[in-house]
């Protein structure tokens, strides 16, 4: 393989890397936990924070609230993380060393 057919496919590489990287940044990713529903897209920025209204919910129970959230972010970003793993892998697996 010439220099010039190794330079054009890995142009190529580039282009469909950044092509899949901006659909993932435009997807929404869900993490949810008992009390808490949280959207962030593929940039990982804050889309929504939902607070399930509960009757029982006072304000000693704000702790429980803190770490609900904190459960339903962590699952949203592990979302994000699996989605680019899943459509970016194929470009050299963790060779891209965190790129992304």
């Amino acid at each position: 393989m010439n220099m010039q057919s190794l330079m054009a496919q890995a142009q190529k590489m580039q282009r469909d890397i950044t092509k899949k990287k901006e659909e993932i940044d435009k997807m929404n990713f869900e993490g949810k936990s008992e009390l808490v529903d949280v959207v962030i897209n593929g940039k990982k920025e804050i889309v929504s924070i939902s607070i399930q209204k509960d009757a029982s919910l006072d304000s000693d129970d704000l702790e429980v609230l803190e770490d609900m959230i904190k459960i339903a972010m962590n699952d949203a970003l592990k979302k994000v993380d699996a989605t680019v793993d899943k459509e970016l892998g194929s470009y050299g697996g963790g060779a891209l060393g965190g790129l992304f």
